[in-house]
């Protein structure tokens, strides 16, 4: 019989006390929780702000990927003039590649372990 006669106190958290600031009424509800609808929708829809840069990104690393094959395409085609006529080059590559020889040269292959 002790605490019986003694009011309980109400303890109110910070998630009731924010609720009740901004849920003051009905009208004042529908436009926060709508407000959050139409922003959530303008971030994550298709053509939405995270979209966007997600495909910035793309956008910039195909731009990138782009101008290495280029690149390398300038690369292979200075290689390919060289190889029509640059008698070193010519000479070099069948080398290394075919294994060929001068006359007179002898050829040594060493076993790799």
């Amino acid at each position: 019989m002790e605490g019986q006669f003694y009011r309980k106190i109400k303890t109110n958290s910070a998630v009731n006390l924010l609720a009740k600031k901004v849920f003051k009424s009905r009208r004042q509800a529908l436009v926060v929780i709508g407000g959050a609808f139409v922003m959530a929708f303008v971030l994550f829809n298709n053509r939405g702000v995270v979209a966007r840069i997600r495909l910035e990104v793309e956008r910039r690393e195909t731009i990138e990927k782009v101008r290495e094959a280029e690149k390398e395409t300038k690369r292979l085609q200075s290689y390919l003039k060289a190889l029509d006529g640059d008698r070193k080059t010519i000479e070099k590559v069948a080398r290394e590649k075919y294994g060929m020889a001068r006359e007179g040269e002898t050829v040594y292959k060493v076993k790799k372990d």
